[in-house]
């Protein structure tokens, strides 16, 4: 017989929070972008006038590697506010994406295989120079 496991905690924690529901309405003007707009609702499906609305902006920028998808929150109280507002939203939006890239790139850099530490291997006997895992 085999031997039951404990559920991982975020199975056990999977539950969804009925005072903390939202309808998505998807918002494109099929060029440049989308906006997804959250309009909170209550357990019955009527809007929840006591929460705000949260729009976000969705754009792509193409790299090296194909097209990156780009996420960001866009501050409006109306969707007309939020559509006059993507332009600045998303260009913070590929500000802060570029910035966590450079970090990423960074940190990867700094993980030089040293001499003598974990992970460094000698080249092989083929003179190649090339190691392969």
């Amino acid at each position: 017989m085999s031997e039951q496991t404990e559920p991982v905690k975020e199975e056990a924690d999977a539950q969804m929070e009925l005072t903390n529901l939202y309808r998505e309405e998807i918002y494109t003007d099929r060029k440049i972008g989308v906006i997804r707009c959250l309009v909170p609702v209550l357990a019955d499906g009527n809007k929840d006038e006591s929460r705000p609305v949260i729009y976000t902006g969705e754009a792509q920028i193409m790299t090296q590697m194909g097209a990156l998808p780009i996420s960001f929150d866009i501050e409006a109280d109306s969707l007309e506010a939020a559509v006059k507002g993507y332009r600045e939203a998303a260009k913070a939006g590929v500000e802060r994406t570029m910035k966590e890239l450079q970090e990423l790139r960074r940190q990867a850099a700094s993980k030089l295989v040293v001499p003598g530490q974990p992970g460094f291997s000698s080249p092989d006997a083929s003179g190649s120079g090339l190691v392969m895992p």
